[in-house]
């Protein structure tokens, strides 16, 4: 199977998710705590091969392919954008953990996988040892920095569009614009941080029309109006937080390029109030442009 190279050892599994069909690459001892790892957009379970092994010595991690990416099936979004709601794919998660044996578990997530994890954590606390959140601030307060800043991640509105304007766009040239994206996502604005085949599966995933509408459904539930946005600000009008050890990984050239409030900063006064975190030199993608630093603190902060 095209991409077994990037994860030696490591087993390529079918699992039966609520959502239907979904693709994981797990390793680690069966016997140790496991490690639940979510990529973010538009990539795929293929983000992590180059801390998925070494995290494996100490873990039984699992890098899933989210509902709608990679392998994992793309179901058809709904009216109401619930279908790709972070609340609906995170209790998703739960039961497809829970079939795999694992009741309680870590949880790392990088982009949109973050904004899975965040939710899940705040709506199974019990179900969440520990949270790492990868290169993102919460959703509401990614809308005030759009708001607040003119041109700010265009494609945060373009993707949430109505069906199907986006979708028929990006389906003349899906290499092009999601290349695009990931070029100018990176601390060194060129695609020479991701191996080859990493790249290979993420275009197989994102050239197909299905995923492309789930791609854009993920947008829309945290757009404007959607469901992702509503849980953030009622949770928040309530004073929900995160009481888990939680641990905020930002990007210097990226995240907190430029910005007069850190992402550990919007954590602090919304769901993390005690987060703890670092700053890792290079873009957008941590895990593929600066690995070290990356395993690092995700090693540290797991062994704590």
């Amino acid at each position: 199977m095209a991409g077994e190279d990037l994860f030696p050892g490591f087993e390529a599994a079918w699992l039966e998710a609520p959502w239907g069909k979904a693709f994981a690459r797990i390793g680690g001892p069966a016997e140790a705590p496991p490690l639940l790892l979510l990529h973010g957009f538009p990539q795929t379970h293929a983000m992590w091969h180059r801390v998925a092994p070494a995290l494996a010595r100490d873990h039984r991690v699992i890098c899933l392919d989210l509902k709608g990416y990679g392998w994992s099936a793309a179901p058809a979004g709904d009216p109401a954008h619930e279908a790709y709601a972070k609340r609906t794919v995170g209790r998703e998660i739960v039961a497809l953990m829970e079939r795999m044996g694992h009741v309680h578990f870590a949880l790392a997530g990088h982009d949109r996988g973050a904004r899975v994890a965040y939710r899940l954590a705040l709506d199974e606390p019990g179900r969440v040892a520990r949270l790492a959140l990868l290169d993102i601030v919460p959703t509401f307060v990614q809308w005030e920095r759009i708001a607040a800043h003119a041109g700010l991640n265009p494609h945060w509105s373009f993707l949430a569009g109505p069906h199907p304007e986006p979708e028929q766009a990006i389906r003349r040239d899906p290499d092009g614009y999601f290349e695009g994206l990931m070029r100018d996502w990176t601390g060194t604005k060129d695609l020479a941080a991701f191996d080859g085949r990493a790249l290979a599966l993420y275009r197989q995933g994102w050239n197909v029309p299905e995923r492309i509408h789930a791609m854009c459904e993920d947008y829309r539930a945290g757009g404007p109006g959607g469901p992702d946005r509503a849980a953030d600000e009622a949770d928040m009008a309530s004073r929900r937080s995160l009481g888990m050890p939680v641990l905020v990984l930002a990007s210097r050239a990226y995240l907190d390029k430029g910005k007069s409030e850190t992402a550990l900063s919007a954590w602090r006064r919304s769901f993390a109030p005690a987060a703890e975190g670092v700053e890792i030199e290079g873009g957008h993608f941590l895990p593929e442009e600066n690995p070290e630093a990356t395993l690092r603190a995700l090693r540290d902060f797991l062994a704590g």
